[in-house]
C-alpha cells in the first residue's frame, strides 16, 4: 500500500481545536517555567521528529500551536499527513523565540502522537486485510470535541469514515428497534422519513433479524456482535441485496477472521478509542 494522499482539512477547523488546548495549558500565567528559565529574546531552533515509524497526522494542528503562539515563528515541514517514516526521521524544523516555542511544544505534540497514532494502526490494519473485499472503517466512538480530526487521521492511514454525526445517515440500532416495537416497523418508518437522498442502515444481530431487514429493504446491514461462522451465512444471505458491515469490538487481532467471511466494511472503534500515540519529540538543535 502507498502512502495515503488524504486533502488537508480547512485550517478554520483546526483553529478552534488548537486555541482550546493552548488556553488548557496556559492556564491564567501563562509558561512560568520558560519565563522563568529562559531570557525574553533568546532564539533556538527545534526539530519535530518521529522516535518510532509510523504513519504522520497531525502537521497543520502542529504548526498552528505554534503559530498561535508566535506568529513569528517559521515552521518548516519536512513531510505530510499521511507519510510513512521511519523512525528518526525530522518531521519539522521550528525557528524562533526559545520560549514561545517552548510554550507550543506540548500541545503540538499531543496533537501529532495521538493522531499519528491513530492513522498508523490503521494503514497496519489495512495492509493486514489487503487481500480480502472489505474496507475499514471507524465509528462515532471519538473523543469529544476531536472527531473531525480523528475521523481524518483515520482517512490518513487508508481507512474509510463511518457515520460523522447522527445527521449523516439513518443508522437503525437495537434501541430503536425495542422503542419502535419491531425491525420491519423500524424500517418502515425510517423509509418514510428518510425520501430518496438519506440512506438507511439497520444493525441485526441475528439471521432471523437479517432475514427481516432484507425483506423489508435496506442500503446497508449492520452485522453486529457475529461469530465469523453466523457472519459467513449473513454475507451469503445479503448477497446481490444489499451491502454488509461488521462491528463488535473488533480488533486488530480478531479483523483478518472477520474480513475473510466477505463483509463489504469493518467498523472498528478500536481505531478512534484504543490505539497507542506514536512517540513524536521534540529536541533541541543547537
Amino acid at each position: 500500500m502507498t502512502d495515503r494522499v488524504e486533502p488537508a482539512l480547512d485550517e478554520v477547523l483546526l483553529k478552534p481545536l488548537v486555541e482550546v488546548a493552548l488556553i488548557e495549558d496556559l492556564g491564567r500565567r501563562g509558561d512560568v517555567t520558560s519565563q522563568a528559565t529562559i531570557p525574553a529574546d533568546m532564539q533556538a531552533q527545534l526539530q519535530i521528529k518521529a522516535r518510532q515509524a509510523g504513519v504522520i497526522c497531525g502537521m497543520d494542528l502542529a504548526r498552528l500551536a505554534f503559530a498561535l503562539v508566535d506568529a513569528q515563528i517559521e515552521f518548516i515541514a519536512e513531510v505530510t499527513d499521511g507519510e510513512t517514516v521511519a523512525a528518526n526521521t525530522v518531521l519539522a524544523t521550528v525557528r524562533g523565540n526559545a520560549r514561545h516555542l517552548l510554550t507550543a511544544e506540548r500541545t503540538a505534540l499531543n496533537f501529532m502522537t495521538h493522531l499519528s497514532g491513530i492513522a498508523t494502526a490503521t494503514k497496519q490494519i489495512v495492509d493486514s486485510v489487503a487481500e480480502y473485499p472489505a474496507h475499514i472503517t471507524c465509528t462515532r466512538k471519538t473523543i469529544p470535541g476531536l472527531r473531525t480530526v480523528q475521523k481524518y487521521a483515520v482517512r490518513c492511514g487508508g481507512g474509510r469514515n463511518h457515520r460523522l454525526g447522527l445527521d449523516d445517515a439513518i443508522l437503525i440500532k437495537d434501541n430503536h428497534i425495542a422503542i419502535a416495537g419491531d425491525i420491519t416497523t423500524a424500517i418502515k418508518q425510517a423509509q418514510d422519513f428518510a425520501g430518496h437522498l438519506i440512506p438507511i442502515e439497520v444493525e441485526v444481530d441475528t439471521l432471523a433479524q437479517l432475514k427481516l431487514a432484507l425483506a423489508a429493504g435496506v442500503n446497508l446491514v449492520l452485522l453486529d456482535n457475529m461469530s465469523p461462522e453466523i457472519l459467513q451465512q449473513a454475507v451469503a444471505m445479503c448477497k446481490g441485496r444489499t451491502r454488509t458491515e461488521a462491528s463488535g469490538g473488533i480488533t486488530p487481532e480478531t479483523v483478518q477472521a472477520v474480513a475473510k467471511t466477505g463483509v463489504d466494511f469493518i467498523a472498528m472503534g478500536y481505531l478512534t478509542h484504543s490505539t497507542t500515540a506514536l512517540d513524536i519529540g521534540l529536541d533541541f538543535s543547537a
